[in-house]
């Protein structure tokens, strides 16, 4: 059942979005904070994308998952980090309360980076 909350957006709004196929090639954790700093592959070229996902995962385990990218999100600067950029994941800070942690969602299997997510 859609939550009353959630705003109704139409099929144009959706089709906006560039949801595209990246591979993390290098994580690190940004030091003080519950921030990484994800270097992700999206075929063409590679990005900067700043995650708040470090009481999750540790750097090691997102590097080599094929992950979904927000590939057209206008940049914006995260703790002095430029965030190129944001990944899809499942859990939200009001699904913490319920026990269900962030998982970061990912790609089986040899799907090319930069694949557009249909």
């Amino acid at each position: 059942m859609l939550n009353p909350m959630s705003t109704q957006i139409t099929i144009d709004e959706f089709a906006k979005l560039d949801l595209r196929v990246g591979i993390v090639k290098q994580a690190e954790r940004i030091e003080g904070t519950r921030l990484l700093k994800l270097i992700v592959d999206l075929g063409s070229e590679q990005r900067q994308i700043i995650a708040g996902l470090g009481e999750y995962y540790t750097p090691e385990e997102l590097v080599n998952k094929r992950i979904i990218v927000i590939a057209n999100l206008k940049p914006r600067l995260i703790r002095g980090f430029e965030s190129q950029g944001m990944l899809l994941a499942a859990g939200c800070k009001e699904d913490e309360a319920k026990g269900i942690k962030p998982r970061v969602l990912t790609i089986d299997g040899e799907v090319p980076p930069g694949t557009k997510v249909c």
